[in-house]
């Protein structure tokens, strides 16, 4: 195990070498730079001013230059400043991570706790009732997109019943219960957004386990009908599952986009938009890294519970 993690952590970090290149590079191809930005907000900023700005700035040295120097104090722990912010990029990145971290932990949970057994339930009685009721709504989640379905959940809760806020986040201070009303919203949408999918990726694996000798075996010695769906099957059926949920973990934290510019919630993937536009170079290089970390992570997670429920996979051993 030990070799196994050593080995994935050199693979990581050649992983985010190679992005932060990549991610600098097209940041740094963009139309415009920082100092445009300036020359549009301050019309009594001269041409030579600007190249002066630049020059202070290192903006008109070749881009792997700057890649270098961005690099180089990065590795000394300087990640420098936001221009938008005005703040570290670290002190303006922390507390969006934050609240994602909240958001979206919420949300895939209530998507697991939910679609799991339905998708389980679905499987064992295929094509009955119960099946073809979980496939429409599951695809009727899917199909739904997903700001239609915030902006329905807002003009109902928020508007017309007044239960919930309709965006934004509680004071710091707030008591639990209006930090909750808070996140209701905006973890109710993505929770219907990838519960459908969730579903049918358990109903689709469960189906696959069903046929399986083992299963079969197990019942001819008089397993029970809930122990071979719920021990047997279903801890077999979690491993293609876990693979997705992987993928989702990296993606959720940093494609929240919709959701969060709906309901004004300030997290990564509205941080990481609004960086990008801004032409904030520094924070949207480290909050676009952080990304990549969190999708590195979540494989590797996933490699851990492959051998959690199979114990016949071993993590990290020598092929022969």
């Amino acid at each position: 195990m030990r070799r196994f993690l050593l080995a994935r952590a050199a693979q990581s970090l050649v992983v985010v070498f190679i992005m932060s290149f990549v991610i600098y590079t097209l940041i740094g191809l963009m139309p415009g730079d920082p100092i445009d930005l300036m020359i549009s907000a301050d019309p009594q900023m001269t041409a030579d001013d600007a190249e002066r700005l630049r020059d202070l700035y290192g903006l008109n040295l070749p881009i792997y230059e700057r890649y270098w120097n961005w690099l180089t104090a990065a590795l000394s722990g300087d990640l420098g400043y936001s221009r938008l912010f005005s703040h570290p990029v670290l002190d303006v990145l922390l507390p969006a991570l934050k609240n994602s971290v909240l958001l979206l932990s919420i949300a895939l949970l209530m998507s697991v706790c939910i679609a799991v057994p339905i998708g389980a339930l679905a499987a064992s009685r295929p094509r009955s009732g119960f099946d073809y009721t979980v496939n429409l709504i599951a695809f009727a989640g899917i199909s739904v997109p997903q700001f239609w379905m915030a902006l329905m959940l807002m003009i109902l809760f928020a508007v017309v019943l007044g239960w919930l806020p309709a965006g934004g986040i509680a004071a710091e201070g707030s008591g639990f219960i209006e930090h909750a009303r808070y996140i209701v919203l905006p973890a109710a949408t993505l929770t219907i957004a990838s519960v459908g999918g969730h579903a049918r990726y358990v109903r689709a694996a469960m189906l696959e386990v069903l046929r399986q000798d083992y299963v079969r075996t197990a019942r001819a010695k008089g397993a029970g009908r809930v122990r071979v769906l719920w021990m047997h099957a279903l801890r077999n059926a979690m491993i293609p599952f876990v693979t997705i949920l992987a993928l989702d973990f990296g993606f959720l934290f940093s494609g929240a986009l919709i959701t969060e510019t709906i309901y004004a919630w300030p997290g990564m993937g509205k941080l990481i938009f609004d960086a990008i536009m801004g032409n904030d170079y520094n924070l949207a290089l480290v909050a676009l890294l952080f990304a990549t970390s969190l999708v590195l992570t979540g494989n590797l997670l996933a490699d851990i519970c492959y051998a959690w429920l199979d114990p016949r996979i071993v993590v990290g051993a020598r092929k022969r």
